[in-house]
């Protein structure tokens, strides 16, 4: 693959939140996630795990519990200074209920030789533990599983299907472990909803110029 060809790839994702209601067979998910467990990961530990829901009753469970808990936060006084932004996301943050796939992304526990060096002095060492502090800053098993899903959605879109990665379920992360029947070690990272897109709409980017420093 040339670099162009690579570029239109990158270029032309979108991240989808209407499908259309026919079924997404097994295959290009498997193919998909298969592809994403070729992801660059910390110290090859390979700790991530898919559950791949087609369950209907299921994946409306699990937008149900969100939004059970987006209700609840915004009943709370202390979100009436962001009224509007959270009611929008109210009304908004069980979308994927819809979806005719969700794949939820797992992870298990990772300690690095570094980590379990830390762990030893946490107790009675400042430096220690302000070195901890900066690595449990961003996880290297977290980072390793966005890597995964980031290859999954490329995979996802170059067969044609739609996907979006979303954060925002983890306010019900409990109950949507429980959904799925998690292993106690597993713990969830995100929700990825996939179908045969009904929308393609992209929001801009921001150019490059914005987002880059060079350290010469």
């Amino acid at each position: 693959m040339d670099i162009e060809t690579l570029e239109d790839l990158l270029k032309s994702r979108r991240s989808v939140r209407k499908w259309r209601s026919d079924e997404v067979p097994d295959e290009p998910l498997l193919k998909a996630i298969e592809l994403a467990t070729l992801a660059p990961n910390g110290g090859n530990y390979q700790g991530w795990h898919f559950y791949v829901v087609k369950n209907r009753e299921v994946i409306k469970g699990m937008a149900g519990a969100v939004q059970a808990v987006a209700d609840k936060v915004a009943s709370w006084p202390e979100a009436e200074q962001w009224r509007e932004t959270v009611e929008r996301y109210r009304d908004t943050c069980a979308f994927f209920g819809e979806a005719p796939a969700c794949i939820a992304v797992f992870t298990n526990s990772y300690e690095s030789v570094m980590d379990q060096v830390l762990s030893q002095r946490l107790a009675f060492d400042p430096e220690a533990q302000a070195i901890d502090e900066f690595r449990r800053a961003a996880p290297t098993g977290i980072q390793s599983t966005a890597a995964a899903v980031t290859t999954m959605l490329l995979a996802l879109h170059q067969m044609g299907l739609g996907a979006v990665w979303m954060a925002g379920p983890l306010i019900a992360k409990k109950e949507i472990e429980e959904l799925v029947g998690a292993a106690p070690e597993q713990t969830l990272i995100c929700l990825v909803a996939v179908g045969n897109p009904d929308d393609f709409s992209r929001r801009p980017r921001r150019p490059v110029g914005d987002v880059v420093t060079m350290v010469r």
